[in-house]
């Protein structure tokens, strides 16, 4: 940490008012829609090529994206970075390409990375692929703290050199002193340069290819899940409290802003509330340390706030605390409620947040909440809303959302974000076992549905998704719908695109932004089979929405702006002087935070090109509930060939490499790949609009010479 601060210190001063860094310019120059090679089958039915837009000025975007879109789904899945998830996939700017051309690995950002062998000798390490022959849907879970990030990132002034991921993942396993690691340190750091592709990830890569895909969206924060899922509703994850109170930013453990996993006050041991308003915990999993990770009540505004229109100022009235909730949003308030705005339907789905399907008869009324993770329940977190039952009304289990789906029981618009948990409630369980005991043990400990690694398993987290996106096909919803599949932040794992940095924290490292989550739009109005290089954050889910309902900015709001205006004050807390105009949420007045309207069709909005009908998104029940699906040979199911392949890149996995060296350091043999040819369709095969004829594809990126 403290050679990151010198580091920082050094240039930050000379940096700050330079042009962005090299990878944000490049993409910044280039076109921003990117088509991907070779559309076919019904993918080549309803591709258009972005040459057809008409150029809508971003007013008509506005105008007919209000007209057709009415509801925005949030599937908000955990920790996975974008290179790990999408490094190889044709289109985008990934390991091997920047989505146009070939890019060698000198010219990829910490494509090699210094690590070092048990023996004391240094090694290197470059990304590798896994998939199911090395139980890639069960790996360890990497670190990805707040100080271990930023040191990972490697930054120097405000360019980071992304290179330090296995370095520095390899020296939290190595006893202080010593330069020899333990075997798990090493294969700690190697497993933070492993990357997945379709044949482990058959479903998330069949929407990328269907659907737009973005290549250039980072987590708001750099640090883990808490604080992604506070930004995820607000934009930042505490920044203006932080100007606010000066002196909670130096509190111990729980601060503002926010940049741990510390639990949600409500419903913690610390917490007196009883009776139907008292929020949930699943106590085993989070007891609070003894109130030592418990956070702070933050007193920023969110969407929640915003969604109230003008009933904010009578809903608030029912905050049974107020005086302390609502002290830092008292010129929000009026100013929300004078716009006039109608109230906007939205509801937090979790896992486990109340009595879910799969519960046995004796659990209790509302649920055991054993599947339940307090730490990804943004909303939590916000005494307005714990305190206020006209507000904890709008939180529900996941069961909840596939039963008001099918019961058709969503209101006429709205926002919904639908999250899982530590167990899945389909109860779904991992596909490989070999038989051994060590099998059946590890088994056991990835049954989550969120994606998180260390608990989740990737075959049952994406099966999840598929059913979501598949609840809302077949719903009356579907028509009016924009779905939005993305992440909280990147594990830790590497990924080779510098962020923009915007802020930094009260120590001084970086705080905004960490590096890309893989972000996915499905809409019947959606461009087909592209990749957008649009840039941006969580805030840009927000700043769709904020276009879409036409509820005014988070950045806009009199309590946040001022606020904003009194953060960028050298006299505040600008490390070495540099001027921190962007401190909260980044949905207005923050360069480089896109709208997403980048993945929508100005064709399909204006009529002139039919909407991608429902069966176009769908997969079927069958391939949805069996694991491994299609066999572990996704690629060939759904017909795309990796980036990797085309180049004929070798795959080098270290000879010692453990997907699990916590959870099981003696490692299960590598599972054989049974070679049996796959013929199931990735989706239905009923009829689909034929798109206006098309430009020949380009052909594919010829092999590295």
């Amino acid at each position: 940490m403290k050679a990151i601060l010198r580091t920082c210190s050094a240039w930050i001063a000379i940096a700050a008012m330079l042009q962005p860094p090299l990878a944000i310019a490049r993409t910044m120059s280039a076109p921003l829609i990117n088509p991907q090679p070779d559309p076919r089958g019904d993918v080549a039915k309803v591709f258009v090529a972005p040459a057809h837009d008409p150029g809508l000025p971003e007013a008509e975007m506005v105008k007919l994206l209000r007209a057709h879109v009415k509801y925005v789904f949030v599937l908000f899945q955990e920790n996975r970075s974008f290179d790990s998830y999408f490094g190889s996939f044709r289109g985008a700017n990934g390991l091997f390409s920047d989505g146009r051309r070939q890019r060698a690995p000198a010219q990829t950002p910490g494509f090699r990375q210094e690590i070092i062998n048990t023996d004391g000798t240094t090694g290197e390490v470059r990304p590798f692929r896994i998939g199911p022959a090395q139980h890639a849907a069960d790996t360890d879970d990497v670190d990805h703290s707040h100080v271990r990030m930023a040191e990972k990132m490697d930054l120097h002034g405000l360019t980071a050199k992304m290179d330090k991921f296995a370095l520095i993942e390899e020296k939290k396993y190595t006893p202080a002193g010593s330069n020899h690691p333990p075997l798990k340190a090493k294969q700690m750091a190697e497993l933070t340069m492993a990357y997945e592709d379709c044949d482990t990830l058959p479903f998330l890569w069949n929407y990328a290819d269907r659907f737009a895909l973005f290549d250039n969206i980072f987590q708001t924060t750099i640090g883990p899940s808490t604080p992604n899922a506070i930004a995820m509703i607000s934009g930042q994850t505490g920044e203006t409290q932080w100007v606010k109170h000066p002196e909670e930013a130096h509190q111990g453990p729980t601060t503002v802003p926010v940049m741990a996993d510390n639990i949600p006050f409500w419903g913690s041991k610390l917490d007196k509330t009883t009776g139907p308003q008292r929020q949930p915990a699943n106590l085993v999993g989070e007891s609070g340390k003894g109130g030592k990770n418990v956070a702070l009540n933050l007193t920023f505004a969110s969407l929640p706030l915003t969604f109230a229109g003008r009933s904010l100022a009578e809903v608030t009235e029912k905050d049974i605390a107020a005086q302390s909730d609502l002290a830092d949003v008292q010129k929000d308030i009026p100013f929300i409620t004078h716009d006039r705005k109608a109230a906007l339907n939205w509801g937090w789905y979790q896992e486990g947040y109340d009595r879910e399907p799969n519960e046995p008869a004796n659990a209790p009324p509302g649920g055991s909440h054993d599947s339940y993770i307090g730490h990804h329940n943004g909303p939590q977190y916000f005494g307005y809303i714990s305190n206020n039952p006209l507000m904890t009304d709008h939180e529900h289990g996941l069961g909840d959302f596939f039963a008001d789906m099918a019961a058709k029981r969503l209101p006429s618009s709205g926002v919904f974000y639908v999250r899982g948990g530590y167990n899945a409630i389909n109860g779904m369980k991992p596909a490989w076992n070999d038989g051994s005991p060590q099998a059946n043990e590890v088994q056991k400990l990835f049954q989550g549905d969120d994606d998180h690694p260390g608990y989740s398993d990737v075959g049952i987290s994406q099966a999840l998704v598929a059913r979501e996106v598949n609840a809302i096909a077949r719903s009356p919803y579907w028509k009016n719908s924009a779905i939005i599949i993305t992440y909280d932040e990147s594990e830790g794992d590497y990924d080779h695109v510098p962020p923009r940095i915007l802020s930094f924290d009260p120590s001084g490292l970086p705080l905004s932004r960490g590096p890309r989550i893989p972000l996915i739009l499905i809409s019947p109005y959606a461009r087909a089979h592209v990749v957008s290089h649009e840039e941006g954050d969580h805030n840009s889910v927000i700043k769709l929405i904020d276009a879409l309902f036409n509820i005014p900015p988070l950045a806009d709001l009199p309590d946040e702006l001022q606020a904003r205006l009194d953060g960028a004050d050298p006299n505040f807390n600008g490390p070495n002087g540099f001027k921190q105009t962007n401190l909260g949420p980044h949905d207005a007045r923050t360069p480089g935070t896109g709208n997403l309207f980048s993945a929508f069709d100005p064709l399909r909005l204006e009529g002139k090109v039919p909407p991608l009908p429902a069966r176009y998104a769908e997969i079927p029940d069958k391939v949805v509930n069996t694991l491994p699906a299609y066999g572990g040979h996704g690629c060939r199911a759904i017909g795309l060939t990796t980036e990797d392949r085309v180049q004929n890149i070798a795959n080098h996995i270290p000879a010692d490499f453990n997907p699990r060296p916590l959870s099981n350091p003696t490692p299960v043999p590598q599972a054989p790949v049974p070679q049996a040819p796959v013929t199931q369709a990735p989706v239905s095969q009923a009829p689909v609009p034929q798109a206006p004829a098309q430009p020949k594809a380009a052909p594919a990126v010829p092999a590295q010479q």
